[in-house]
């Protein structure tokens, strides 16, 4: 059975020491849908909510990013990360539904799938705040992490 890797021998929180790790191109990937539901999506022309916010996916992805940059900030046992890129995508699936994938990528000790689910996850709560005046609804249905590559192992999930 895998030990927990925050806990210490006194069974005590820690942060991961990664002093021994190799420095490696490391990427994740994860997905979040989201329910946005008909009267939402039925707004949207060219693939793009504009409201007195602001753009909906173009501000949301910019969340993305800067979540993805804060998330040693929110998660309490995340390494401060030098993070080389993201890349967000906000997919409409169907006429209620839409998909966000988040990309990160480093080179570094540690991986970043921390960074991608927080991603993820905040560019869909921006979408939520910025759409609901139109519907209370809509559902952060899933997140999860897709793909991670780099460091001991490699990780594709569907």
């Amino acid at each position: 059975m895998n030990k927990f890797s925050h806990i210490n021998n006194k069974n005590q929180p820690k942060m991961v020491d990664v002093s021994e790790k190799n420095i490696t191109k490391r990427v994740a990937i994860a997905k979040a849908s989201m329910f946005l539901g008909r009267e939402v999506i039925s707004h949207f022309q060219n693939e793009e909510l504009v409201t007195k916010k602001g753009p909906v996916f173009q501000t949301a992805i910019v969340a993305g990013i800067q979540a993805v940059k804060k998330t040693s900030e929110i998660i309490p046992m995340c390494h401060p990360l030098l993070i080389n890129g993201v890349d967000v995508n906000i997919d409409i699936i169907d006429d209620e539904h839409i998909e966000v994938l988040c990309k990160v990528t480093i080179e570094g000790k540690t991986g970043v799938e921390m960074e991608a689910l927080t991603g993820a996850s905040a560019t869909c709560l921006t979408i939520y705040d910025m759409c609901k005046s139109i519907s209370q609804q809509m559902v952060i249905k899933e997140v999860k992490l897709v793909e991670k590559t780099g460091g001991k192992s490699d990780i594709k999930n569907q």
